[in-house]
């Protein structure tokens, strides 16, 4: 009677070429099968799931599997395990169906982009905010859930993790203007702004301790580089400001009705973010070959290398992005000498692994849109003499537990220059009361949707528990060069 045995076809069928590496894993497959300790499909079932995540396999010394998991951790380091095949893709010929919120505030190239990435032939699901605008790939406002193996760093943002953050002080808004120029001081005093700019005074470094930052050669390159910019904001839309928050009646746990002094800031991953962005979007477009109309929707495959350390990259851009934030609001915090009675903050460009409704496993990219799953709290921004507003999620399942990331542009960085007027910019800015540092026309309050009729078209996906009115505003200097 023929033994039976693992052929080395099956190992290939798990994604292992290289022949040095298939001898190893195929020693220990088949060593399992003759003693008899698992059977031949719980072997593959167990050696599929090492090669998606062997830090689990890599725990316990005595475990079977411990010396392949430790080999398929260094190999990842360096990059040299499994390698994503280049492969041509075509579209599906029909178009499915989504949602789309505020359609009347939504550009024509904004719908036609989320129209093309529902073709993909990974797109399970797609949804459209009401702060939709054109971007690259998937719409900024876009939402868009793949197969649960895939993920489109163009669908996530060239800004990895961008968020906002909102610390709530037991203060009276009134503050703003009482103690105005002490509050200025402390933005110009303790937030950076500008492309490469860096600072060394740091509160707490304690995230650059984690091991994640020596899992791939690239993120080691970096890690000096976001080291540098921790506490920094960017430029483009980013800010940090003071303003006026106004709670209503039981409405945020622990927080009275009232009206309180708040510090909002908007920034992601700096330098380090947009070289993962950068790095890896590139490989997605050699390896995934879509239309033309399509080729910034290229996935990586997750059962390969290169997916699995965008995952690592990606996750460790959202540690350190929220890292920036409470960096910026500690020191802020500090010189204020009071600590917040609550911190409210949440990602806008991600991807995340979600269920559907009907319980399929999805990766959701949101890609300028809030997480609104039922309950969760998150932050809507409006523009610099707009309010902002902190949202509790419906959990509607139709937007894809997604709601807006703000306002949305209503027009282009370039028409902004061309068609607003400085004159009106400053009169509206005077009427608002806001004290502004920085920024230029292309981030003026007419640059920008109708924050409230932005609102109105997604009552359905968010509950509004506060409103935030900004007055202090600190932003980069004009005409640098937007990173958002």
């Amino acid at each position: 009677m023929k033994k039976e045995k693992i052929s080395n076809n099956e190992l290939k069928a798990l994604g292992i070429n290289d022949t040095e590496i298939l001898v190893k894993f195929s020693k220990v497959a088949n060593s399992l099968l003759k003693r008899q300790l698992a059977t031949k499909t719980q072997i593959l079932a167990s050696l599929k799931s090492l090669i998606n995540d062997p830090h689990d396999f890599a725990q316990n010394h005595n475990n079977e599997y411990f010396e392949l998991a430790q080999l398929t951790i260094e190999l990842r380091k360096n990059g040299n395990f499994l390698k994503q095949k280049q492969t041509d893709y075509a579209l599906k010929t029909e178009i499915m169906d989504f949602p789309i919120y505020g359609k009347e505030h939504i550009e024509a190239g904004a719908l036609s982009q989320m129209k093309t990435a529902v073709q993909l032939p990974i797109s399970v699901a797609g949804a459209l905010m009401p702060d939709a605008h054109q971007g690259y790939g998937l719409p900024i406002g876009g939402v868009l859930a793949t197969t649960a193996n895939t993920i489109i760093p163009f669908a996530v943002g060239v800004d990895i993790a961008c968020r906002m953050c909102l610390s709530i002080f037991d203060l009276p808004a009134e503050m703003v203007d009482s103690e105005g120029d002490k509050l200025k001081s402390m933005l110009l005093n303790h937030t950076y702004f500008g492309i490469g700019c860096t600072t060394n005074n740091h509160f707490d470094s304690s995230l650059f301790d984690s091991e994640a930052w020596k899992a791939t050669k690239i993120i080691r390159d970096l890690k000096a580089k976001a080291y540098a910019q921790l506490g920094t904001s960017g430029t483009g839309n980013h800010f940090v400001e003071w303003g006026e928050l106004t709670v209503a009646e039981n409405a945020l746990e622990g927080i009275p009705a009232g009206n309180y002094l708040a510090l909002l800031s908007h920034s992601g991953s700096r330098g380090f973010g947009g070289s993962i962005a950068d790095h890896y979007s590139k490989i997605a477009m050699s390896k995934t070959k879509l239309p033309q109309e399509a080729k910034h929707l290229a996935w990586l495959d997750m059962n390969m290398d290169e997916g699995q350390e965008y995952w690592i990259a990606m996750n460790l851009a959202g540690e350190y992005a929220s890292a920036n934030h409470h960096e910026i609001h500690n020191k802020i915090a500090k010189a204020l000498n009071l600590n917040p009675m609550m911190r409210i903050e949440n990602h806008h460009n991600f991807a995340w692994k979600e269920q559907l409704a009907d319980g399929t496993e999805v990766m959701v990219h949101r890609k300028g849109a809030t997480p609104a799953g039922k309950g969760v709290l998150g932050i809507i921004p409006g523009s610099m003499s707009t309010p902002g507003f902190v949202v509790r999620g419906k959990g509607n399942q139709e937007s894809i537990n997604s709601a807006s990331h703000g306002a949305g542009r209503l027009m282009s960085r370039t028409a902004a220059f061309k068609t607003l007027d400085r004159a009106l910019i400053a009169a509206n800015l005077i009427d608002k009361k806001i004290t502004l540092m920085g920024s230029d026309m292309d981030e003026a309050p007419m640059a920008y949707k109708d924050i409230h009729a932005v609102m109105a078209a997604q009552i359905d996906l968010v509950e509004v528990l506060a409103k935030f009115e900004p007055r202090i505003v600190r932003m980069a200097n004009p005409r640098e060069r937007p990173e958002d």
